[in-house]
């Protein structure tokens, strides 16, 4: 009878430790998209700048204010777990970033920046969706049900901006950029 306690207390120790360790990587994760999100609220400004097509500045303009929703809704996240909201370098949004920066400055304007610019903002939203994706489900694991819908909610947004970038490509943005000759 003893083992048969002692094993089930140790698999709730165990339980408990894992979900104090998956916390820890929960709140980790967060801090590291809400840098990520708080660096494209200066990022995609850039990407207005220099788009030309109408469709991408309407896209982006849209998703920027998301961005700006997103990281309130990271805020109110903290705020539920009862953490102070903080920001940790994200190296891979950084990298993004910079690539984006890099392809701007190599294409040449119009059509064919455009096309750069939603490929860089394609790599942008699936690392986004990939990172809510999961948050969500590390909420889930963890019961925290506020959390999650409001992760779940920012999901969502981020799988609508990548629908829509991929519109603007295909609708028109490739096949004038397919057409333009090298110069």
């Amino acid at each position: 009878m003893k083992n048969s306690l002692s094993t089930t207390k140790e698999k709730q120790t165990n339980r408990t430790m894992k979900a104090s360790q998956l916390m820890e990587l929960f709140i980790d994760e967060l801090k590291d998209i809400y840098w990520a999100e708080k660096a494209l609220t200066k990022a995609i400004p850039t990407m207005i700048q220099n788009a030309s097509s109408l469709e991408l500045i309407e896209a982006l303009t849209n998703h920027l204010e998301e961005t700006h929703n997103h990281v309130e809704r990271l805020r109110q996240v903290f705020e539920l777990i009862g953490t102070k909201p903080e920001a940790k370098t994200c190296k891979a949004m950084l990298g993004l970033i910079e690539e984006a920066t890099d392809i701007m400055k190599s294409c040449e304007e119009g059509p064919m920046r455009d096309a750069g610019i939603i490929a860089a903002a394609q790599k942008v939203e699936h690392y986004e969706m990939a990172t809510y994706g999961t948050l969500r489900q590390f909420g889930q694991t963890l019961n925290l049900t506020r959390a999650v819908v409001l992760l779940a909610a920012t999901l969502q947004e981020e799988k609508a901006s990548d629908e829509k970038l991929s519109a603007v490509a295909i609708g028109a943005v490739n096949i004038e950029a397919a057409s333009e000759e090298l110069k």
